[in-house]
């Protein structure tokens, strides 16, 4: 190997650090034009993505900006701002560090696109925005690198979709530009390759030792988990243990409302005081960045958090996660785990618990998966049209383009490496004049074509109104919530305004961990006082309700089929074991579908197992079926792993209901006026620029966007079906929201085998989606009570009350 400069060998040894192999390989392979590295969390990976660039511009002065470093958060960017300036400062380097981001004054931007700083640390925003400007070609003249961090991150959004076409015009302004991107463990390291490369152009990847195996185990308590339900408020005191025996845990939630809930009942049994922290997107930036600096600082014993610390920032001392509730997905696990122990070598510790019985089993699918090293994702589909018609108008913004040149650029980006000319010029055309149905309105009208064939902006004035609205991030339609004060308190955060608009005077709800009480809404703001002494009502904050993978679904399903199960805990086993005895299991090569009674309706369980997305929309198809059929469905409810439908008459003969041409066709009749379409075709629309959310001094509110957003859907679904806005809708609404690829592949997987179990009563699997949420309406201060006495009554039904007094060990 190539020995690392003196200066930087002395550097290293003064800190006590030797260069890692990778690191090392790095160096030596920088003239690479790509390069992806892979390597575990606390491996110096952004310390090797870097040290060519340290060390090139050490040995050679370099005018202007040398490397861009995107980050997927702004405060990723300014963490690796503060770990970089570190050694640079102790070398005494010639070099200039700074990060842009929306939190950047406005006078600093300026100042960066005329003098760019050596190294600038952005996000694929800023990134795209700075492309739009005419004098982008001289701020990157003289770039050498580009440097993606958490690219297994972006490669999963749009953002990622931005990034790599902002790269491609980077690539035509600097021909020789390198890029490298860092990723954590990923489950097909040749796609991310794929995703950064220049197509067609190789992109190696070079693996990092992976270090130890993380310790990870599952909670086993001495009370039994909860039948359904997400917030394990039986672990409480089992986790405040761990807490009390680890220097800093973080405690991680799939959702907002449950790291809300789980936060207030941590709090309340806190009865040594020990310093604890929230930390999620919903809360107000003061008391995010407040808490993050408290962990820096170590202050904190425990910080409850979402995925707003899944990516890899250095928290302080952290040495133990503790996963709440089903991780769903494999890959983000590992993600998180990599959390503790944030060093080269050292395993990271993690406990899975499991918020309800079923989560039981999903845990341990889970920690067996991790220790084979199988993790999980959903294959890429093609480059998102709507990205693109927004990139069409960010580089129209910087000067007139020509269509044959950009084409090419675009085709360059892996996602867009199969884009027909003919799908180019749709998005192009729909740039211009909006589309046939609306080309006669001047507000669409956007680009016009010179007589030499280059397209420009009809109106220059418009590059403002554009800029404006760059991103692909959607924010949900939320309002601010203040203390009351005669001038306006302190902010705590925000709620969605459909769950404001369910708030009476004197209601209470959690946010940032305090319960407070609505006062009243002024002026868009949402109005409380400190309320400690309520029963809070519970803020529904939007966020990710993640689907359990198609990988852990598969793997269960096999766990489903062995004899017996050592490795999970008694009262789980015994639970299988007696739905075994009563009905069936459900297998990987077959559909179970169970027939019952109970309170006099007629319950239809389906265990598809195909995630929680695509059973929703198989509850939506099933129950309109069996209207058609007169079979008078009442209602349903779905879950990751099955749907429960109850009505008035049984069903008899469950194969005719899972033709997969009969569920298409009822697909797209539901489809059509559905509010799933006018909320995609809402997101779509906005990406795209056919709705502006930002205007120069306003911003349309939530309701003034959906109002022209579902006018605009209406029109063109009566006069233009085949607009480009509503194939976009349509292809973005089945890839998400509706998730209906997952049950074509369910429809597939059982081959018409399906085993129809007629029942007397609730089965021991089927039990539990009985007692999800919105199922028992029961309202008051003897909720908790009737809830109990109803999940009592319904176990005794399904013969599952005699498992509550067993032990705990293995069987």
């Amino acid at each position: 190997m190539a020995p690392v400069p003196p200066l930087f060998a002395d550097w290293f040894a003064t800190k006590g650090w030797s260069v890692h192999p990778h690191q090392q390989h790095m160096l030596e392979r920088a003239d690479d034009p790509a390069l992806l590295l892979i390597a575990p969390t606390g491996g110096g990976k952004t310390l090797a993505g870097f040290l060519p660039t340290l060390v090139d511009l050490a040995q050679a002065p370099h005018d202007g900006l040398h490397t861009l470093y995107i980050s997927p958060l702004k405060a990723l960017a300014a963490d690796i701002k503060r770990n970089l300036t570190t050694p640079v400062t102790e070398m005494g380097l010639p070099i200039r560090i700074e990060d842009r981001t929306g939190d950047t004054p406005a006078s600093r931007k300026k100042r960066q696109r005329a003098d760019p700083p050596h190294i600038l640390l952005t996000t694929p925003e800023s990134l795209a925005l700075l492309t739009s400007y005419e004098d982008a070609p001289r701020m990157f003249a003289g770039l050498k690198r580009v440097v993606v961090d958490e690219v297994h991150a972006l490669a999963e959004s749009k953002r990622g979709d931005q990034l790599v076409l902002a790269l491609s015009r980077l690539q035509a302004m600097c021909p020789d530009l390198k890029r490298v991107g860092l990723s954590a463990t990923v489950e097909d390291p040749a796609a991310i390759a794929r995703f950064l490369a220049r197509h067609p152009d190789p992109c190696p990847v070079l693996l990092a030792d992976p270090g130890p195996a993380p310790d990870i185990s599952m909670l086993q308590t001495s009370e039994n988990p909860p039948w359904s339900g997400g917030n394990a408020a039986y672990a409480i005191p089992a986790v405040l243990d761990m807490v009390k025996a680890h220097k800093t845990t973080l405690i991680f939630h799939n959702t907002r409302a449950q790291a809300e809930i789980f936060f207030h009942n941590l709090w309340l049994a806190n009865d040594d005081a020990l310093p604890i922290g929230i930390h999620h997107g919903s809360l107000d930036k003061v008391q995010r960045t407040r808490v993050e600096a408290a962990m820096v600082r170590g202050d904190l014993r425990a910080i409850v958090c979402t995925g707003s610390l899944d990516l890899g920032i250095d928290w302080g001392d952290v040495d133990l996660v503790v996963q709440m509730g089903a991780p769903k997905n494999v890959k983000r696990l590992v993600q998180r785990i990599g959390r503790a122990n944030h060093r080269y070598n050292a395993p990271s510790k993690a406990v899975l618990v499991p918020a309800n019985r079923f989560e039981v089993v999903e845990c341990v699918a889970a920690l067996d998966a991790v220790k084979a090293g199988e993790l999980d994702g959903e294959p890429r589909g093609p480059g998102p049209r709507d990205v693109l018609c927004q990139h069409v108008l960010i580089a129209a913004c910087a000067g007139p383009i020509a269509a044959d040149v950009l084409f090419q650029e675009v085709t360059g980006a892996g996602p867009y490496s199969d884009l027909t000319r003919a799908e180019f010029d749709d998005c192009l055309e729909f740039c211009a004049t909006g589309g046939y149905a609306l080309r006669g309105y001047d507000r669409w009208q956007r680009l016009k074509q010179d007589p030499d064939g280059r397209w420009h902006l009809r109106d220059p004035r418009s590059a403002q109104r554009i800029r404006m609205n760059i991103g692909t991030i959607q924010d949900t339609d939320t309002l601010k919530v203040r203390l009351k004060r005669a001038r306006g308190g302190k902010p705590l955060g925000e709620v969605e305004e459909a769950f404001a608009a369910t708030l009476s005077t004197g209601d209470t709800f959690l946010i940032g961990g305090q319960i407070v009480r609505y006062e009243g809404l002024r002026e868009m703001t949402v109005e409380v006082t400190r309320r400690a002494d309520k029963k809070p009502k519970i803020a529904t904050f939007a966020g990710t309700k993640f689907a359990a993978s198609t990988q852990l679904s598969d793997r269960i399903l096999r766990l489903f089929q062995q004899n017996d199960w050592p490795e999970l805990p008694r009262h789980t086993a015994d639970w299988l074991s007696l739905q075994r005895t009563i009905s069936r299991l459900p297998g990987p090569d077959r559909l179970l579908v169970e027939s019952f009674e109970q309170d006099g309706r007629a319950h239809t369980c389906v265990y598809g197992f195909a995630g929680r997305n695509a059973q929703q929309t198989l509850g939506l198809l099933l129950t309109k079926r069996l209207d058609e059929l007169g079979l008078n469905p009442l209602g349903f409810v779905a879950t990751d792993y099955a749907t429960l439908i109850w009505g008035l008459d049984a069903v008899r003969d469950p194969a005719a209901l899972f033709r997969i041409d009969a569920l298409r066709d009822g697909l797209d009749s539901w489809l059509a006026g559905n509010a799933v379409m006018k909320r995609t075709f809402r997101a779509s629309a906005t990406i795209a620029g056919l709705i502006e959310r930002n205007r120069p001094g306003a911003r349309s509110s939530g309701r003034q966007a959906t109002f022209s957003s579902d006018i605009l859907y209406d029109t063109l679904l009566k006069y233009d079906p085949q607009h480009l806005m509503m194939q976009i809708t349509r292809q973005e609404a089945m890839r998400g929201l509706v998730d209906f690829s997952r049950i074509e592949e369910m429809i597939t997987r059982i081959g018409g085998r399906i085993d129809h179990v007629r029942l007397p009563h609730v089965s021991p699997l089927s039990a539990p989606m009985l007692l999800e949420m919105g199922r028992v309406p029961i309202k008051g201060s003897a909720e908790e009570k009737l809830l109990a006495q109803e999940a009592e009554a319904l176990m005794r039904d399904a013969g599952l009350a005699d498992l509550e007094g067993r032990g705990r060990k293995p069987a």
